[in-house]
């Protein structure tokens, strides 16, 4: 039962040339910056501002901060249905790569990073909503992100994902704005400060659907935490390069998409509410669109309902009530 769905994986350099694809979710962090006017100026700006985090991190044995630079690698994962000629556009995520220029090696890094789904969209910006619609108060739906974290354990566990990384995936978001953080005793010299929320919250309750756990940590010459999403062990599982190229990278689009919160003029202190409406931060010389991104996902998800959750219905409900890993 478990092979009704297979996997296709294509990838595209993320460089100054990048050009979204047709089936691209355009609300995805990297192709919303790769539109309009500045779209070349932005990805510039953007990938200068990677490197020189990278190599502010990556300090030792690199004394003029100019060691490292990092490339990116769109990967798109088609997901075709046995029987059928459907290739849907499931999941979009990064992969990163280390250029050592001291050493003149290409060093593999973490994917992951970002993490773009359309059937993400579709729970979020389409059942929920509906689920909710004329009803006092908030709830959510007894399954909802059954569907979705079965999918992706089943591309994680696939013959596709295995031939083309060698690691688990690691997910980098923003924290959230209407949970409070603690800082711990906990330190890690890559990660930094360790902090705990006040309570759990739904992206985590779906995430972890997806498998995953999830720790905060506030890096060195970070401001806020970053939300890590992972399988197994964060702090043993990957290298210290590894764990640059995730935070350097999604740190950067942070700043750019958040940056009350994360490129803000104060660090988080001991405890930590994250404030969209913080004043008090700096802006980058790159140009994003948050109001038009909420609007696409609305549009991304109803694409999702209309080309995959209802033509599929059937067989997905039969899929997902008989899946095991």
């Amino acid at each position: 039962m478990n092979n009704e769905f297979t996997f296709s994986i294509k990838s595209i350099s993320l460089d100054e040339n990048y050009h979204p694809a047709d089936s691209t979710r355009i609300t995805t962090n990297f192709a919303n910056l790769a539109r309009g006017e500045s779209r070349q100026q932005n990805l510039r700006n953007a990938l200068n501002m990677i490197d020189n985090s990278f190599n502010s991190l990556a300090n030792w044995d690199n004394p003029k901060g100019d060691r490292y630079s990092v490339e990116l690698e769109i990967v798109s994962v088609d997901m075709n249905i046995r029987g059928g000629d459907l290739n849907f556009p499931s999941i979009e995520i990064l992969k990163t790569h280390i250029v050592d220029h001291k050493t003149d090696e290409r060093i593999e890094g973490i994917v992951g990073n970002n993490f773009s789904s359309y059937v993400r969209d579709y729970d979020f910006s389409v059942r929920l909503l509906e689920h909710n619609k004329d009803k006092q108060g908030f709830s959510i739906p007894e399954d909802f992100g059954d569907l979705h974290g079965k999918l992706f354990k089943h591309f994680v566990n696939s013959e596709a994902f295995k031939q083309h990384f060698k690691k688990s995936p690691v997910i980098c978001l923003s924290v959230s704005d209407n949970k409070t953080y603690h800082r711990t005793e906990n330190h890690h010299p890559i990660l930094g400060a360790e902090y705990t929320p006040n309570e759990s919250s739904l992206t985590e309750q779906y995430f972890k659907k997806m498998g995953l756990q999830v720790r905060y940590f506030m890096p060195p010459n970070s401001v806020a935490p970053l939300a890590f999403f992972f399988f197994g062990d964060l702090l043993n599982d990957y290298t210290n390069l590894e764990l640059i190229s995730t935070i350097s990278t999604m740190g950067t689009f942070q700043k750019i998409y958040r940056p009350e919160i994360y490129n803000a003029n104060a660090a988080a202190g001991n405890v930590y509410k994250p404030n969209l409406k913080n004043q008090d931060h700096s802006l980058t010389q790159i140009v994003y669109d948050r109001e038009e991104r909420s609007q696409l996902a609305v549009k991304q998800g109803k694409f999702a309902e209309e080309h995959f959750i209802k033509p599929y219905q059937t067989v997905l409900e039969h899929w997902s009530a008989n899946y095991a890993l």
